[in-house]
């Protein structure tokens, strides 16, 4: 009987193929394939498609927020140019204020200088003008004094009559006058004919 299984051993595995499987090795394979694949289909793939949308859902929201940031970035950039061009306007147009301002005070300060220079001549012209009547009206006494004892002098009598020495005054100090017009006069003429 040995011999009997010993001959059909060879002769089975003579006849089959090296390459291709034994029927109840491809049963019990195609049975444990389709186990698994049962398994896997029902319990790992689904945690796999989940995973894949959550994965794909957040990219997808990563790439929408940062194209959402995005816009909302250029908005504000260009909220913030809007408003550096209405900060510099408004700066041109307080300088430009500035600058009229500073124009006008100086015009009315140059205005106040000039009137207050105006009046200071006026008040020292006057002063002057009021100064120069006093000089004149004290040489006048003086000189109409000195004249009366002068002509007291020459005459030899005394001219104590206060009308009669203020007529030789007077007459004295149009002499005066009239000699001191006549040279102021000739001057001129001697100027422009040199």
């Amino acid at each position: 009987m040995m011999t009997l299984i010993a001959q059909s051993v060879p002769l089975a595995a003579e006849d089959a193929n090296p390459l291709l499987p034994h029927m109840s090795e491809l049963i019990i394979g195609l049975v444990a394939f389709g186990v698994l694949f049962f398994f896997l289909r029902k319990y790992v793939l689904p945690v796999f498609e989940r995973t894949y949308a959550e994965r794909t859902a957040a990219i997808e929201g990563g790439i929408k927020q940062a194209e959402q940031a995005q816009a909302e970035a250029q908005q504000a950039l260009e909220e913030y140019r809007a408003q550096l061009a209405d900060a510099r306007e408004e700066a041109a147009r307080i300088r430009s204020d500035a600058q009229r301002q500073g124009a006008e005070i100086v015009a009315q300060m140059r205005a106040d200088a000039e009137e207050q220079a105006e009046r200071i001549i006026a008040r020292s012209q006057a002063q002057v003008a009021s100064e120069r009547e006093q000089v004149v009206r004290s040489l006048r006494a003086e000189v109409g004094a000195l004249a009366t004892e002068l002509a007291s002098r020459v005459i030899g009598e005394s001219l104590d009559d206060d009308a009669r020495a203020q007529r030789v005054v007077e007459r004295f100090l149009a002499d005066l006058e009239s000699a001191d017009g006549a040279t102021a006069a000739a001057a001129p003429t001697q100027d422009g004919g040199s």
